[in-house]
């Protein structure tokens, strides 16, 4: 995807004022914010989209981060913005997101792309979603008339992921902390895409066997010694390691496909940003 999008942006350069310029705004200093805005600046330079990223304090007033995301609405030189998440309490996320001109909102969280991505008008569609569809479609995973469990509801990932799928023709259903039993859902599905945040949280009992497991979960847990013992650095702090909401090693050996926490979705959620920018720089630019 990546090497796609470089040799797309290198031919559509000629046809344009200026490059693909994406902004990515982060409030405060989340260690996961950090890691995750500075892989998609990484990985934006590395196709030939200029990225600008603007680390903001924690203290930042709502007013004054709407200010800097009005700058840049207006500032036709910059044609995707996001606004990583989560921001700080007193910070609305919804005005946030609301603010974004819909035609530089990457992410697809503005209402306008929501309501177009529903009743299936073009445009960009959610990083993560996407790239979970991307992933099913390159390993030819049929998706029509099948049975897809989605473990989670937000609106990051469990509803934009219902519509995807049920786009593409499959059966859908939504769990979350609501539902009675999530393993009867679990247990017909052909598919699972977990999005919880809960690490382990699917067991093998969950799965019936020949399933595909898509793991979103990104959870931090102590890392341990042989012996069961955490671990510390050398000023005394706990590691820890990253897993997904999956128990890979029970439900792994069952599944026909399943994807690996860390990699797996991550890499898929970047290339699906990077896809997204192009697509909106395409339409402000050469249209």
């Amino acid at each position: 995807m990546r090497e796609r999008i470089r040799t797309q942006i290198a031919t559509l350069l000629p046809q344009a004022s200026r490059p693909p310029h994406a902004v990515f705004i982060q409030v405060g200093e989340n260690p996961a914010s950090t890691t995750y805005v500075s892989a998609k600046g990484a990985a934006s330079q590395k196709v030939g989209i200029l990225s600008t990223i603007e680390r903001l304090p924690a203290s930042i007033s709502q007013v004054e981060l709407l200010e800097r995301i009005r700058a840049h609405n207006d500032d036709a030189g910059v044609h995707s913005i996001l606004v990583q998440l989560p921001l700080p309490e007193h910070i609305d996320p919804r005005v946030v997101i609301e603010a974004i001109d819909p035609r530089k909102d990457v992410d697809c969280f503005h209402p306008e792309n929501v309501g177009r991505m529903t009743v299936g008008l073009p445009g960009p569609r959610p990083a993560t979603p996407q790239g979970i569809m991307l992933l099913l479609e390159h390993y030819g995973i049929e998706l029509a008339g099948r049975e897809v469990a989605i473990l989670g509801r937000s609106n990051l990932v469990g509803k934009p992921m219902a519509l995807l799928l049920l786009e593409a023709n499959a059966t859908v259903s939504i769990g979350h902390s609501r539902s009675r039993d999530l393993g009867e859902l679990t247990r017909r599905a052909d598919i699972i895409v977990s999005a919880v945040g809960r690490a382990g949280m699917l067991s093998a009992a969950m799965v019936k066997p020949g399933a595909v497991v898509v793991d979103v979960g990104i959870n931090h847990v102590p890392l341990l010694d042989e012996q069961g013992e955490p671990v510390y650095d050398e000023s005394n702090r706990p590691l820890s390691r990253i897993v997904g909401d999956v128990d890979f090693a029970a439900v792994e050996p069952l599944c026909e496909w399943i994807t690996p926490v860390p990699g797996g979705v991550g890499p898929m959620t970047i290339a699906s940003v990077l896809e997204n920018t192009l697509t909106l720089y395409k339409a402000l630019e050469l249209q």
